[in-house]
C-alpha cells in the first residue's frame, strides 16, 4: 500500500460489485473519476457513468500475459483498474502485485462474493471453505468435500452449478444441500436451492456462487484428511504403495504448503496424490514409464480431487530432465536403474528431502550404501494383517519395506 503522497504514481485497483456505481463508496468513485485510463472487463466498464471520462480499455484474452504490456503502454498516466469485489481475493490484484510490486498498488476493495454469500446464508466466513473453479478443473473441489463441511464455490459460468451437482453425486455426496446465489449485491439477485442428486434447476446468471453443505451418502467409504487413504480408493494393478507404508512415507516427506514433489516410479500415483491432498497449494509430478499406469494415475488424481497432478510418461532418469526443481523426491520404483538416485539427489536443493522405498535385496543394498554415504534414517517397515488360518485367525505378513529418508545438507 502506498502513502497518500505517492498515490498519483500508483495503479489504483477498485473493487466493484454487481450493484455497480451506486454500491461504490465516495473514495472509490473519486478515484475512478480522476483516472486517465480505466482498465477492466467489458461488463465492469459498462457499470461506470459518463462522468468517468478516462480512456476505457478492456482486458484482452488471455489476460495474464497482457498485463505488463498494457500497463507499459499507459505508463505515466493515472491508471485505475476495475476488479470484481475484493481485488486481492482470487482477483486481478494478485497479478498486478506480481507485475508491479505491492508498493505500487492502491487497493480499494469492495465486499467479495464470499462475504455476500455468507451474509445471505448466515454462515460464519471463517468456518466456510472456498474453492475457485475460475480457470480450474471442477474436480478440485473434491479435496475439500467432507461430511458437514460448508463450501462456497466461485463459479466459472452459468453451467458450473450443474457441473458441481453432477460431480458431488458421482463421488457419493449426492445428499449435499446446494444453493446457487446469482448476481449477489444487485437489485435482481436470486437464489435457487436443492440437493446435488436432485438438481433440476435451469441455468441462471453467469455471475453466481454455489454454496454446498456436504453430506455423504449412506455406505460411501470415508476418505480422511490425513495420509493413509484405503488402498481401495485407488485404481491399481498391484503396483501401489500400500496404505500403512504410504502414511509413513508421507510423514517422512513432510509436505508443506506450496511445495513440489517428484514421485518417481509412480505406479498408481498414490504418494503424489496424497502429497497434494496433504498441503494446500502442493504440486507433484508423477513419473511412470508404463503408459497404462500413467493413464491410471491421471484417473486417480481426478477422482481424488487433485486434477492438477502432472504425469510424465517415461523412464527415469531420462524422464526427469527439464522437470521443475523439486522440494522433495520419492522413489517408489526403478531404484536400481543406473543414475536414478544420482539424478534425484542432484536435482534436490539444500534442505530438500529424499525418501526411497525398497522391497528387494538388490534395492535394499543400494539404499544401505547411500545411507552410509549421506546419513539420514534407514528403517524397515513390517506390516501384518489378520487372516483366516483354517478355522482360526492368524497373522499374514506383507513383504517388508526398507525405507531411506534423508535431508540434503545446505538448506
Amino acid at each position: 500500500m502506498v502513502s497518500p503522497q505517492s498515490a498519483a504514481a500508483a495503479v489504483s485497483v477498485v473493487g466493484i460489485g454487481a450493484d455497480g456505481w451506486p454500491g461504490l463508496p465516495p473514495a472509490a468513485r473519486e478515484e475512478l473519476r480522476a483516472a486517465e485510463v480505466l482498465i477492466g472487463g467489458a461488463r465492469q466498464l459498462a457499470l461506470l457513468p459518463e462522468d468517468c471520462p478516462g480512456l476505457r480499455v478492456s482486458w484482452p484474452s488471455p489476460l495474464r500475459p497482457a498485463v505488463p504490456t498494457l500497463l507499459a503502454e499507459h505508463a505515466g498516466r493515472r491508471i485505475a483498474v476495475l476488479a470484481s469485489g475484493d481485488p486481492l481475493f482470487y482477483g486481478i490484484g494478485r497479478v498486478l502485485g506480481e507485475v508491479l510490486g505491492a508498493e505500487r498498488l492502491r487497493v480499494l476493495p469492495h465486499p467479495s462474493s464470499v462475504s455476500y454469500a455468507c451474509a445471505r446464508l448466515g454462515w460464519p466466513v471463517e468456518g466456510t471453505e472456498v474453492v475457485s473453479l475460475v480457470g480450474r478443473p471442477a474436480a478440485g473441489l473434491l479435496v475439500r468435500a467432507y461430511e458437514g463441511v460448508r463450501l462456497l464455490v466461485l463459479s466459472s459460468g452459468a453451467g458450473t452449478p450443474r457441473e458441481v451437482a453432477e460431480l458431488l453425486t458421482a463421488r457419493g455426496f449426492g445428499p449435499s444441500r446446494m444453493w446457487v446465489l446469482d448476481d449477489l449485491g444487485a437489485v435482481g439477485e436470486t437464489r435457487r436451492e436443492g440437493t446435488a442428486e436432485d438438481w433440476r434447476h435451469p441455468e441462471g446468471s453467469a455471475l453466481n456462487v454455489v454454496a454446498v453443505e456436504c453430506r455423504r451418502a449412506s455406505g460411501v467409504p470415508r476418505l480422511g484428511g490425513v495420509p493413509g487413504l484405503p488402498d481401495a480408493a485407488f485404481a491399481h494393478d498391484g503396483q501401489l504403495t500400500k496404505r500403512h507404508v504410504r502414511a509413513v512415507t508421507l510423514a517422512a516427506l513432510a509436505p508443506e504448503p506450496g511445495e513440489l514433489l517428484w514421485d518417481v516410479g509412480g505406479g498408481a500415483g498414490s504418494v503424489a496424490i496424497e502429497w497434494m491432498r496433504a498441503g494446500r497449494g502442493c504440486g507433484a509430478v508423477g513419473v511412470e514409464r508404463d503408459a497404462a499406469r500413467a493413464a491410471r494415475i491421471r484417473e486417480n488424481a481426478e477422482a481424488l480431487g487433485v486434477p492438477g497432478l502432472r504425469v510424465v510418461t517415461g523412464a527415469a532418469p531420462g524422464a526427469l530432465e527439464q522437470l521443475p526443481c523439486p522440494d522433495a523426491v520419492f522413489v517408489g520404483g526403478g531404484l536400481t536403474a543406473p543414475g536414478v538416485l544420482e539424478r534425484c539427489w542432484e536435482a534436490l536443493p539444500g534442505g530438500g528431502r529424499l525418501v526411497a522405498n525398497a522391497v528387494t535385496l538388490e534395492s535394499e543394498a543400494l539404499l544401505t550404501s547411500w545411507y552410509r554415504r549421506y546419513g539420514g534414517e534407514l528403517v524397515r517397515l513390517a506390516v501384518s494383517h489378520a487372516a483366516p488360518v483354517g478355522g482360526f485367525t492368524g497373522w499374514r505378513a506383507a513383504l517388508p519395506v526398507t525405507q531411506w529418508a534423508v535431508v540434503k545438507p545446505g538448506g
